[in-house]
């Protein structure tokens, strides 16, 4: 695989985030980022959670590597990182977007195919830092025969699957470490399914504490055309915030 030659290794504009509502109208075009994977999450949210939470040379997780996002973002702030996805498409681009050479980009990658919900690999209380994006369910699915694709269930199915998610980061957290979760609602039959406060309280009773809720916005939910028609039709509102969930591992 060819290294990857790079022309800018950080955003322009970047300052650390300092309240609870988050807002990033730019992708990010630093590094080897770039959108093409459908429902990965801007670069600023790992580059905001990794600076905040862990310190270089740290070892942070994400079991959702998905695009790689979080792999890219902790290499190049010094950070080693363990990526884990189960679908291979996620995988090769992985380790495609992790290719690259630059002397300041100290963070050292391994990746692994594996299920989020047995991390057997990893030991007890040996990760510093947690930050991952999974799926909302079968908002998109990203495999159709995928035994550990959590993006093939439904809501229902999706969270009890999460449990387990949850008790493996509980497992392999060191104590008075951070474990930062990006997640989305839904709707059924228009009205709102919190998912996100459901994945939340999976979390406490894995034995988390909560240390911050952000609100994340969108920017790729204009009321227009279709959506804007059938919003006023059936009156309803189209979502336009997630939530980022910080839990810290308490002794």
């Amino acid at each position: 695989m060819e290294t990857k030659k790079i022309k800018k290794w950080q955003p322009d504009d970047f300052e650390l985030e300092m309240t609870t509502h988050w807002s990033f109208p730019k992708r990010g075009d630093w590094a080897t980022h770039d959108a093409k994977w459908r429902g990965n999450w801007s670069p600023y949210i790992p580059r905001n959670i990794i600076l905040r939470y862990s310190n270089e040379g740290d070892l942070v997780l994400d079991q959702f590597a998905g695009g790689g996002t979080t792999l890219v973002e902790a290499k190049l702030l010094n950070r080693d990182i363990i990526g884990v996805d189960c679908n291979d498409d996620a995988l090769n681009r992985c380790k495609e977007k992790v290719n690259f050479d630059y002397p300041d980009a100290r963070g050292r990658v391994k990746i692994y195919k594996g299920d989020a919900r047995n991390l057997y690999f990893l030991q007890d209380e040996s990760i510093d830092l947690i930050c991952t994006h999974p799926p909302y369910a079968n908002i998109i699915k990203y495999s159709d025969e995928i035994a550990e694709d959590l993006s093939r269930l439904n809501v229902r199915d999706f969270l009890e699957q999460m449990r387990p998610v949850a008790d493996e980061c509980y497992r392999v957290l060191k104590k008075e470490k951070f474990c930062a979760v990006l997640m989305g609602d839904t709707r059924q039959k228009g009205c709102m399914i919190p998912m996100s406060f459901e994945v939340m309280q999976i979390f406490k009773d894995s034995g988390f504490i909560l240390k911050e809720v952000i609100i994340k916005q969108q920017h790729n939910c204009r009321a227009t055309g279709y959506w804007k028609t059938n919003s006023v039709k059936y009156n309803f509102l189209l979502i336009a915030h997630e939530y980022l969930f910080v839990f810290k591992k308490i002794k």
